[in-house]
């Protein structure tokens, strides 16, 4: 978890430096959301490219490590609801589970070419899944041997993050941190990634608000930490 009032804090120090602007705080809360989303997605390219490098370098096995542990925050396992509707908070489906055993999901299109032989045809120890927007169709083994949909799933996922939101209270027409919990949501990140939800706020803010100087300060700030990380 990452304190919102500690990033908004930082981001204003930045931004009013040498009177560069103000961040309201209705601008730092949409920031603030967007930021923390680009950040989840980047989790998952930087995954993909770890994984592409080849050898079993340990730095890069560290890289990865820390990129699970970063996402594990958000992983989720529920039963399927009815066998059919996904989870309503799913962000990225991870596996769906039947009678112990995962998934293999196949296209709509070749699901009748799957079923016309025994040979590929799915099993209750290989049961298939197709998906359609927000449900899936599990397949396996009915008692008679014929394929049949079942309902009694599990799905694994990463599920879609709380808003953040720096609540607030107006005193002599001055924003104050109030840190309620009806009020206040903090950053749901690993707590490594407090500057780089400052860079990425501030770099908004920059556009936003039209200084150029506040959004290439923001921009440097954030690719010189990408560039660390990567070396």
């Amino acid at each position: 978890m990452v304190n919102i009032d500690t990033v908004y804090q930082k981001v204003l120090a930045l931004a009013n430096k040498e009177q560069r602007g103000y961040v309201t705080p209705q601008e730092f809360n949409l920031f603030a959301d967007q930021a923390q989303k680009e950040i989840l997605d980047q989790y998952f390219y930087d995954i993909n490219q770890f994984k592409r490098i080849p050898g079993n370098d340990t730095e890069y096995s560290d890289m990865l490590d820390l990129l699970e542990e970063k996402i594990s925050i958000f992983e989720d396992n529920n039963p399927v609801t009815g066998g059919v509707n996904l989870p309503p908070d799913l962000y990225r489906l991870g596996a769906i589970i039947f009678n112990g055993n995962e998934a293999e999901q196949v296209e709509h299109k070749d699901f009748l070419y799957i079923n016309s032989s025994l040979l590929t045809a799915p099993t209750n120890d290989r049961p298939i899944y197709t998906k359609r927007g927000d449900t899936v169709a599990v397949f396996g083994r009915g008692p008679t041997g014929t394929v049949q949909r079942f309902t009694g799933v599990t799905c694994n996922y990463i599920r879609v993050p709380e808003k953040p939101q720096w609540g607030y209270v107006v005193v002599n027409e001055k924003a104050l941190f109030d840190p309620n919990p009806t009020k206040t949501t903090n950053f749901e990140l690993h707590p490594v990634e407090e500057s780089e939800l400052v860079y990425k706020i501030l770099k908004f803010a920059g556009i936003t608000i039209e200084k150029d100087q506040i959004m290439r300060a923001g921009q440097g700030m954030e690719m010189a930490k990408v560039s660390q990380e990567k070396q």
